[in-house]
């Protein structure tokens, strides 16, 4: 059974020149994770995806997605962020669009300490206030607000694969969380 999401712009790649493509090239990315802010600008709550992998694992995730050929990292943000969290979302991309960080995932461990056993990536990840209603899509069984605190405990780091625990240190790390 399929719960991807349906590509709302079919006919970039069928599956089977997808799977080639990520045999023979790096894929980018861009991953996104959710927060509401207060007043001032400071991190209150960070939206985390709960999905199911193939073999049936519940896991953590962030808003992710390819960058289409000619497609800008702007659209590729805005169009991941509502295939996830629904046309409501109403993120807030800010005026320079300057990564906290630069991921890179392999599909076996590596000194990056990120894998994605698909494929080579490389993802350009940001960290994007929310204002809106979020309905997370097929793919995702829900979407859980959690507080900073809540987010980087052990519990729910363990729920993250591929090292995305780390990646969302980074992510509340850049925004001045855990001074």
């Amino acid at each position: 059974m399929n719960v991807r999401t349906p590509d709302p712009y079919p006919g970039w790649l069928s599956e089977e020149d997808l799977y080639e493509a990520r045999q023979r090239l790096p894929m980018v990315y861009v991953e996104a994770v959710p927060v509401r802010c207060d007043p001032l600008g400071y991190v209150t709550e960070v939206g985390l995806l709960l999905q199911a992998t193939p073999e049936g694992q519940m896991v953590r995730s962030f808003v992710s997605g390819r960058v289409m050929y000619r497609e800008t990292i702007r659209a590729a943000l805005l169009r991941n962020l509502e295939k996830d969290l629904g046309p409501m979302a109403l993120p807030q991309l800010p005026p320079t669009l300057v990564p906290f960080a630069v991921a890179e995932y392999f599909p076996s461990p590596s000194q990056s300490g990120l894998t994605d056993e698909r494929q080579h990536a490389v993802a350009l990840a940001y960290l994007i206030p929310v204002t809106g209603e979020c309905d997370p899509r097929q793919d995702a069984l829900e979407l859980s607000w959690l507080t900073p605190d809540e987010a980087l405990s052990p519990a729910i780091y363990a729920e993250f694969s591929g090292g995305r625990g780390d990646l969302l240190r980074q992510a509340l790390a850049s925004a001045g969380w855990g001074r």
